[in-house]
């Protein structure tokens, strides 16, 4: 597997946030995380990036302590990962928004707010930081696709996390919307939150800092946009993980 520098001295500097360590994961009789061995630094964006089916919201439920995990360990923020303590301190953003639809936004926001203890005024400003202050009153059944996706993001940042982990969340978006996302989560890593990312997409894959690379439930690597362009010699980042892939698939065939 190919490992970056960047993420060698990560781990020399701080004890990461994540560290997931020989990870498998068999569902039904398909194994779909095979020794999975990776750590994440703190306040980084790290994007989870393969082909639809290649294991990334299988990890992703590992790291919020949603996956039954056939062998392994999974640490978060210095604590198995699940455990009742993190609840607070790890935001999931799932695939599908997770709102209740007769509801304002407002009153989505609130309600995770009073789950986590935050308040009304925590919900305001977990709104207004994904843009939607001017819909706040707005039911949620009557938004668009990307607004509830950020009413979700809204949802999650309101405990103030730690780790935040977004399931493909830009999937379906418009350009501007996504641009305006990938800034919110920026800002989110400036202020010291982790963020992973996952998506099929690699051309987002250049708003990371670090990248996970999947393939059939295999990390192929773990890198920086800029390294991986380097030990590729591809300018573009889809043909560098696709001449990932041949390499990893070259001794098999040969």
């Amino acid at each position: 597997m190919m490992t970056s520098s960047h993420d060698e001295s990560h781990r020399n500097d701080a004890p990461p946030a994540v560290s997931v360590e020989h990870l498998t994961v068999i569902r039904g009789k398909r194994t779909a995380l095979d020794d999975v061995t990776v750590h994440i630094a703190t306040g980084t964006i790290t994007g989870v990036l393969g082909p639809s089916g290649c294991g990334k919201t299988t990890l992703i439920r590992s790291i919020v302590g949603t996956q039954v995990i056939a062998k392994g360990a999974v640490t978060v923020l210095g604590r198995p990962a699940g455990s009742a303590e993190l609840r607070h301190r790890v935001g999931y953003v799932t695939q599908d928004p997770t709102v209740y639809q007769d509801l304002r936004v407002v009153d989505n926001v609130r309600y995770f707010a009073s789950l986590y203890g935050t308040g009304a005024a925590a919900a305001d400003e977990a709104i207004a930081n994904v843009g939607l202050a001017d819909h706040r009153t707005a039911l949620c059944g009557n938004l668009s696709g990307g607004q509830r996706t950020r009413v979700s993001l809204a949802c999650a940042l309101v405990a103030h996390p730690e780790v935040l982990v977004l399931d493909e969340p830009t999937v379906g978006l418009d350009p501007v919307l996504r641009v305006d996302l990938w800034e919110q989560f920026r800002h989110l890593a400036r202020r010291g939150t982790t963020l992973l990312v996952s998506s099929h997409v690699m051309d987002e894959a250049d708003h990371c800092g670090d990248l996970l690379l999947l393939r059939e439930g295999r990390l192929l690597a773990h890198t920086t946009p800029t390294q991986l362009r380097e030990d590729t010699g591809c300018q573009s980042l889809e043909e560098a993980f696709l001449s990932v892939i041949r390499r990893s698939t070259a001794p098999a065939l040969g």
